[in-house]
Formats: structure tokens, sequence, C-alpha cells
């Protein structure tokens, strides 16, 4: 596409299905550089990519001509596959994710943010995050049906 120019980062998190704790530290950063290469293979950069026991977060820099729900399930149908191959054991994501637009003028705090989750879940539930991270996007939900 001749002639555009944009800055499309994506905050994005998503869990385990039922926020169960199957991303053991030991397989967190061969599951990320996977992850990465996924991103990659859609044409988007990965800029930051973390996570802890039951859910991850990547930063991303994705091109005008990707959807970012094309994205999300490529990435998430063939990391789902790979874990259960490399690692033989069930294993599914959450159906749904949180994305949340971000400035260049803030990507670094976000891309700290992201490196450092597990400090950050010292005291805080994945639950707690995320509905932090909506009200601080401002993002409209119903307690009701969030995690359903």
């Amino acid at each position: 596409m001749a002639h555009t120019y944009t800055n499309l980062l994506t905050h994005i998190v998503f869990s385990t299905r039922g926020r169960m704790k199957l991303l053991r530290k030991e397989m967190r950063a061969e599951l990320f550089d996977y992850i990465s290469a996924l991103v990659m293979k859609k044409g988007g950069k990965v800029l930051a990519i973390n996570g802890i026991d039951d859910h991850v977060h990547i930063l991303i820099e994705l091109p005008p001509t990707v959807a970012l729900s094309d994205v999300m399930k490529f990435l998430k149908a063939n990391s789902s596959r790979w874990l259960k191959e490399r690692f033989g054991k069930p294993f599914a994501w959450q159906r749904g994710f949180g994305a949340f637009s971000v400035s260049r003028s803030v990507a670094q705090s976000v891309a700290d943010y992201i490196r450092d989750q597990e400090a950050h879940h010292s005291g805080r539930s994945f639950d707690d995050e995320f509905i932090a991270l909506m009200r601080k996007n401002g993002v409209e939900f119903d307690p009701e049906y969030l995690w359903k």
C-alpha cells in the first residue's frame, strides 16, 4: 500500500482456558520465541512478550493490511497445537483476548510492564489485572459475562 504510514501498536492479553496454570516457567521462553515467529509470519513484529503460569502479554506492531483478529486466531491455533506436540499434554487458550491500542510515546513503559510480569503478579491475580487494564483503557464490560 503505497503512501500508507501507520503506527499500529497493540498490547494483547490472553490466558489459558479456565486460567489453568499450564505455562510452566521452563517452557515459557521457547513458547514466547514460537509466538514471536508466528507474529512475524503474519508480517508483524513483537516488541515485548512475557507472561506467567496462566496468561501471556504481547506488545506487537502490525502492518495495516493485517487484521488483529486474524493474527490472534492464527497465533492461538498454532501455538496451542505446538504446545500439545512439544510437551505432550492437553492445552487450550481461552476463547477471546484483550487488545489495547498503545501510543508510541508510552510503548517503552508498556514493554517494561510486560517484561516485569513475574514481579507484578506476586500480589495481583490475572482477573484483577485484566479488569484494571480494561478500565484504564475505557473498555466497557459486563462483569457477569467477563469470564464466560
